[in-house]
């Protein structure tokens, strides 16, 4: 049935035009953005968030010998397995009551830096940068363009590019000096974790109760020597970054709605402390505050907790819009945690996946993610957290708790200083990431860049600490350890792209429950139980679109780089499809009696 055109009555919203985006990105499912947009009023009205692709680890885990946890949720993802992998040991070494070695754990912490400084720096400059570029800013804000090829870079004597348009250029894709760099940089970062986990991305080293690498001091000169070679590229990054961001902000007023949500942020650590950290349960605010990034939940820009156990014990698993059976009526695995505190059935201990493929209905259920919430106790309120992609929640709640104190990352209370040892050519220097005003598309990717050098600073911190264990003579790097037949764990880490846990049950010996919660579904959840939207859709949703092109050859740039400012893993291919867009008319009440035909 064709809807007639027509021009909106005062008051109203302009015509609306659907279009959408799918796939936008591969690994845990194919993710789809739905919008309508009112192209007379430039504004996003509508977001659904779809994944299209059921996997279904919870349901194969089961009856696994759960030592083989590790090795087999690495391949959850071809980009961060190894995250996935540490986070299954921090679970198991809770269920088998392992403290594993000093030694074992700097060896993991430093694969794990390498991880964090290999990702985000082929997906800022290999990935975001594309929608950033020279190529790209030409084809959709020609008049932008124009004004960053007469406008300075403030950090041209760091970064060598003399105006923002030549930073723009060097990240042109296959062309650009920066991109082409990063590639190299990624191959080096690469070697870095492999020298510690054995091979990427799928570790080959790394278990419940230690690693299989062998510590020797060319293992940590090794990797010491391919990371000053990288923290120049490390220092011009962040200057480039702040740079192009902070333009965006001077030269288009409002950007800073573009991606923009209320400031709901989790983050789990990383980086375990080893004079602290002794994976059990009962201890784990302890520990848990000892990481070198603190865990902890940002609202409106205070700091809710720090307290892993309150952590796990408020995240709830919300059905909402998905395409699942409720699990309620089933029998519960976990009835109160090794403290005595009740567990609440929609906890990831208790959840059962219970598959129900349907129709996708945008009024109903229309994806395979859950819609995972974190119950806040004051407020009674199920949080829509999101990741901020990662970095950017590490930094918030890192510089909040003001815990952070080595010799190279120091937190303040508002901020994260980082200091990186000089390199080839650039001296060495302090960076400070100071905590922003909004929580938005450019924070979330300035954030990405400074994590970088937060990783590079503590490898710094790791390799030192390392060495002097190893010249003590303390080389062991395994714990020994049986598997008892009943028995429960949980592992706290962040993954590339945010927060990752993993919830497992041992009952006669084998795996009877285990749920993995990377960030794609915190972020890319859909509309949960309460109508509230999940992260990916409440920054799109209402958000301002500053594109030059009409909906004839619109591209949806402001879109993208909302969605991808979450790192929503590795995006691949763009596919837009409905062409220039399906026309629909949307009234505020009858009385303005449009025709139809």
């Amino acid at each position: 049935m064709a809807i007639k055109e027509r021009m909106p009555a005062p008051g109203e919203p302009g015509q609306l035009v659907e279009m959408s985006w799918d796939p936008i990105t591969r690994i845990i499912g194919n993710l789809g953005i739905y919008t309508k947009i009112d192209f007379a009023n430039r504004k996003v009205v509508e977001c659904h968030s779809t994944s299209s692709l059921f996997r279904g680890y919870s349901v194969f885990m089961k009856g696994k010998d759960p030592r083989d946890a590790g090795f087999i949720t690495s391949r959850i993802c071809g980009i961060c397995g190894d995250n996935h992998t540490t986070c299954s040991v921090y679970a198991q070494n809770m269920a088998y009551g392992i403290k594993t070695p000093p030694l074992a754990e700097w060896i993991v912490n430093l694969g794990e830096a390498a991880e964090y400084m290999f990702d985000h720096t082929i997906f800022q400059d290999n990935m975001v940068f594309v929608d950033f570029c020279e190529a790209m800013v030409k084809d959709t804000n020609p008049g932008l363009l124009k004004r960053a090829r007469t406008t300075e870079a403030p950090g041209a004597a760091v970064h060598g590019y003399r105006t923002i348009a030549e930073i723009m250029e060097a990240f042109n894709p296959f062309e650009g000096e920066v991109y082409k760099e990063a590639l190299k940089v990624s191959r080096v970062t690469r070697e870095m974790f492999c020298l510690m986990e054995g091979r990427h991305v799928h570790p080959s080293t790394v278990y419940p109760g230690g690693v299989g690498t062998m510590p020797q001091p060319s293992l940590f000169t090794d990797y010491l020597s391919r990371l000053i070679g990288i923290v120049d590229f490390i220092k011009k990054a962040v200057a480039m970054n702040d740079d192009v961001f902070d333009f965006f902000y001077e030269a288009l007023p409002g950007y800073e709605e573009v991606g923009r949500r209320r400031i709901l942020l989790g983050c789990w650590g990383a980086f375990q402390n080893p004079d602290v950290v002794d994976y059990r349960y009962e201890t784990m605010n302890r520990w848990g505050k000892a990481m070198y990034v603190t865990p902890g939940i940002v609202v409106d820009g205070k700091l809710l907790t720090t307290d892993l156990v309150d952590i796990n014990l408020g995240i709830r698993i919300l059905l909402g819009s998905s395409f699942y059976d409720d699990w309620v009526n089933e029998k519960p695995f976990v009835t109160h945690d090794p403290l005595g505190n009740p567990v609440d059935m929609r906890h990831p201990w208790n959840q059962t996946t219970l598959p129900a493929p349907q129709k996708r209905d945008f009024d109903a259920n229309y994806s395979w993610v859950m819609s995972p919430r974190w119950l806040d106790p004051s407020s009674g309120q199920h949080l829509a957290l999101d990741t901020g992609g990662g970095p950017f929640a590490r930094l918030y709640v890192t510089a909040l708790a003001n815990l952070v104190d080595t010799p190279y990352v120091k937190a303040t209370g508002s901020s994260v200083r980082i200091s990186l040892p000089k390199g080839d050519r650039l001296p060495e220097t302090t960076l400070e990431w100071r905590i922003p005003r909004w929580s938005n598309a450019l924070e979330r990717n300035r954030a990405r860049v400074y994590f970088v050098a937060y990783a590079a600073a503590m490898a710094v911190h790791f390799v030192e600490r390392a060495m002097e264990r190893m010249r003590g003579g303390d080389t062991k790097v395994f714990e020994d350890f049986d598997v008892p037949d009943e028995a429960i764990g949980v592992g706290f880490h962040e993954a590339v792209r945010g927060v990752l846990s993993h919830h497992m049950v041992i009952q006669k010996g084998k795996i009877a429950n285990y749920h993995p919660y990377p960030p794609t579904p915190w972020n890319g959840s859909p509309r949960d139980s309460f109508g509230t939207p999940g992260p990916y859709e409440d920054a799109v949703q209402d958000m301002p679109i500053f594109e030059e092109n009409g909906p004839d050859d619109f591209k949806g740039v402001d879109i993208m780089r909302a969605v991808r400012s979450f790192d929503p893993c590795l995006p691949c291919g763009v596919h837009m499809y409905l062409g220039k867009g399906r026309k629909l008319e949307k009234l505020h009440s009858p009385m303005f009696g449009a025709a139809h035909g």
